[in-house]
């Protein structure tokens, strides 16, 4: 049991470790869209500066760019932030389907989402691993 526990900790410590990266990239990634947010802010700001031929743009335009631009950034921050937590879960061998539900949503988003979640799936699924999140009763060893 010590061997397959030594190697359990060591998997969901890298695992842990790899969420905090993946953390870190969806969230720089989430950064992109806030040119169209800004954009948006200033076609409803200062119209003008998209002006051709003396007409501005219409006000619903920067409205699409805002609500478009800030869903995605909102959305990709909230995701960042689920990675995060979840790799700290995994770190303090805490919420085992939350756990999985994120490593499941990763599969989404290839290549280093998809990797991560798959290999976080086929961690989890081990039993010595769902005796140490306390699912269900450790393995009877040999």
């Amino acid at each position: 049991m010590g061997s397959t526990y030594n190697q359990d900790a060591e998997h969901l410590r890298l695992l842990s470790i790899f969420h905090y990266i993946e953390a870190g990239l969806a969230a720089m990634v989430a950064c992109i869209p806030i040119i169209h947010l800004v954009i948006g802010i200033v076609l409803l700001t200062h119209p003008e500066v998209f002006s051709s031929k003396g007409e501005a743009p219409p006000a619903i335009l920067g409205s699409i760019f805002v609500l478009i631009g800030g869903v995605f950034v909102l959305t990709g921050f909230a995701l960042a932030t689920a990675i995060f937590f979840a790799g700290r879960a995994l770190a303090q061998r805490r919420h085992y389907w939350f756990c999985f539900v994120i490593a499941a949503v990763n599969c989404m988003f290839p290549p280093v989402g998809t990797a991560l979640g798959v290999f976080t799936i086929i961690v989890l699924m081990r039993p010595s691993v769902k005796a140490v999140f306390g699912i269900e009763p450790a393995p009877a060893g040999p």
